[in-house]
């Protein structure tokens, strides 16, 4: 078993970003529970889910941040975390995380 420092970096990147996002003021983090945050999915239509941190050291999860990566970068206009897959996909994904 193997240290992941690309997704680590990844990881690190999107947590940056999301305490940047908060103090501008443009999302409210009173309605996350503490130890997860919101993520928005789907291609057209984005559906707000709220999951734990721990996801973030998920190869499974880790691979869902890459793709959105390529698509938005770290600067889109949205401003919160993106990933652009189904919804069905995602579910699937979070569902064998909650497994493990």
């Amino acid at each position: 078993m193997g240290i992941r420092i690309p997704g680590f970096i990844l990881a690190k990147q999107v947590l940056c970003q999301s305490v940047q996002t908060a103090k501008k003021g443009v999302s409210t983090s009173l309605d996350v529970p503490k130890g997860f945050f919101a993520v928005y999915v789907g291609e057209t239509q984005k559906k707000r889910f709220v999951v734990p941190v721990s996801y973030l050291n998920q190869p499974l999860f880790q691979d869902l941040l890459n793709k959105a990566e390529e698509e938005f970068g770290f600067n889109h206009p949205m401003g919160d975390l993106t990933i652009p897959c189904g919804e069905d996909t995602f579910i699937d994904v979070t569902s064998r995380l909650n497994r493990s």
